[in-house]
């Protein structure tokens, strides 16, 4: 868990888990000469660490979280091995509770990003985890849903899509969702993927661009897709307007699903190739779960 501060702005990764991610499943873009030239990106038994969480962006009396984590799951399938559930207790580690989230702001609507977005009640429907926060989503993200629609990867229906359809708001491309913060839809991934520019007093940036860039590679290469891309054109163009607000002055990036290296900035080699280079950032605790 690392911690970042810019200004007036202070930016928290709450970890909620790992992820030991098949990269031959998940990562099918990626050719395997890549990871035979780069043994340093994969863990000793060959598959890809990966860690799920939120992001808590504190400006004042304010809280944003940007993401829900995955949630409470110990779980292996055919493509990943999981360990999250502890976004709750990173959030009271850095001395916040859900009571102080004024906002939360999805990124999409990923089983790995809404875990925490509501708790079970027993004979009654799903309740809000936040109870304070406005629950923000990009309209073209729910229009699926709304629809009757539910992608691969989508959270489930009755526990996440039906209760968040009832308390959501939606916003579109370039607008403001909270003080400082504007969205950047960037879909492709999903059908409403967004991204989340934060903007501090001084006009330093950091842009959070969820799955648009699921490992560092992607950066470099991006056109090596993840498999729950659901239009590897659109994942182009997203990845071409992420990098351009990334190569911004001021700006820095987050990459929740970076592990250690969810902190960065984009540089270009000799190439003229962009590459994730990780900045300085806060340790404040080691990560709550492991693969």
């Amino acid at each position: 868990m690392r911690t970042l501060r810019l200004d007036d702005v202070t930016l928290t990764y709450l970890v909620d888990g790992a992820m030991a991610m098949v990269k031959e499943e998940f990562l099918n873009g990626i050719p395997a000469s890549y990871w035979a030239e780069h043994p340093d990106a994969v863990m000793a038994d060959g598959r890809v660490a990966m860690s799920a969480g939120g992001l808590l962006v504190r400006r004042g009396d304010h809280r944003v979280l940007i993401d829900a984590g995955y949630g409470p799951a110990r779980d292996t399938t055919e493509w990943a091995e999981v360990n999250c559930g502890a976004l709750l207790e990173t959030l009271a580690a850095v001395g916040d509770s859900p009571a102080d989230i004024d906002v939360l702001a999805l990124t999409h609507l990923h089983i790995d990003h809404t875990g925490w977005a509501f708790l079970p009640d027993p004979g009654e429907s799903a309740r809000p985890t936040f109870p304070n926060a406005s629950y923000l989503v990009s309209a073209e993200e729910l229009a699926p849903h709304e629809h009757g629609i539910h992608p691969p990867g989508s959270s489930p229906v009755e526990r996440v899509i039906e209760p968040l359809g009832k308390v959501c708001t939606t916003f579109a491309d370039g607008q403001e969702v909270a003080p400082g913060i504007v969205a950047v839809i960037t879909p492709g991934h999903s059908a409403g993927h967004t991204s989340y520019v934060v903007t501090s007093a001084q006009g330093r940036q950091v842009v959070v661009f969820g799955d648009a860039f699921h490992v560092p590679a992607q950066l470099t290469n991006p056109g090596w897709a993840s498999r729950p891309d659901v239009d590897t054109e659109r994942v182009l163009t997203a990845r071409a307007r992420i990098t351009a607000e990334l190569e911004m002055p001021d700006t820095l990036g987050f990459g929740c699903h970076f592990g250690d290296q969810a902190f960065g900035r984009v540089t270009r080699d000799d190439a003229g190739r962009p590459s994730w280079t990780p900045v300085p950032a806060v340790a404040l605790f080691p990560t709550p779960r492991t693969c």
